[in-house]
């Protein structure tokens, strides 16, 4: 299964830095609205047969467009929404305690999935409902399935699931609003991550670079 994971447009929270992963959660700014629409030219040569969104609104606005142009309906899943900040909730991405938030993601991502958010979910709770829906798209049968997300969301799934992207690789990257990772594979098989953002990935042994786990998340 061709597997496009794509982050939501643009929110008030993202223009103001903070870490709101609640939901329902804010609608997208003019400017997120602008991105959504640009998604289905974006996309336009990915022949996608199902298309997925979480339960916050942000996601489902963002699918929107790209349902209309293909003709799809969006599933509504709550196993894709953002990684919970618990306590961390509405505290700014720059400061010691949201900069908290992602070193705690990625450290599920390199595997201590016991680790939990302050005052929210464990890593293996969060990634076991990603892998979840994951699965659920990939018994329906389709072999192109998008799945509009969150930027801690997908880059950490990536992280701990692709087997040619590290920790170190998807720390340095943030994803910016309706960034875009191609990967392909299966849950049994596992995961080959093939762009992010439109740059080949290279593959498994090549390495990225080392860097803190910094960037953008909601």
């Amino acid at each position: 299964m061709r597997l496009i994971l794509v982050r939501h447009g643009q929110t008030p929270s993202n223009v103001d830095g903070l870490l709101d992963t609640a939901a329902p959660g804010p609608g997208l700014t003019p400017l997120g609205e602008a991105q959504a629409a640009a998604l289905p030219e974006a996309l336009a040569g990915e022949d996608i047969e199902a298309l997925y969104a979480s339960t916050l609104i942000r996601t489902q606005q963002t699918a929107a467009p790209l349902a209309a142009a293909r003709g799809l309906d969006v599933v509504v899943r709550d196993g894709i929404r953002e990684l919970s900040a618990g306590r961390l909730e509405m505290v700014p991405g720059h400061t010691p305690e949201g900069e908290r938030y992602l070193r705690t993601a990625f450290a599920w991502a390199a595997g201590d999935t016991a680790l939990r958010m302050p005052g929210g979910e464990s890593g293996a709770e969060a990634l076991t409902r990603y892998d979840a829906v994951i699965a659920e798209a990939a018994a329906s049968g389709a072999r192109a399935v998008a799945m509009v997300s969150h930027g801690a969301a997908i880059r950490v799934w990536t992280a701990a699931r692709a087997g040619n992207v590290d920790v170190a690789f998807a720390a340095v990257r943030p994803l910016a609003n309706t960034g875009v990772v191609i990967l392909d594979g299966s849950p049994s098989d596992g995961w080959r991550a093939l762009s992010w953002e439109g740059a080949v990935v290279a593959p498994a042994g090549e390495g990225g670079p080392a860097g803190e786990a910094l960037g953008a998340t909601g």
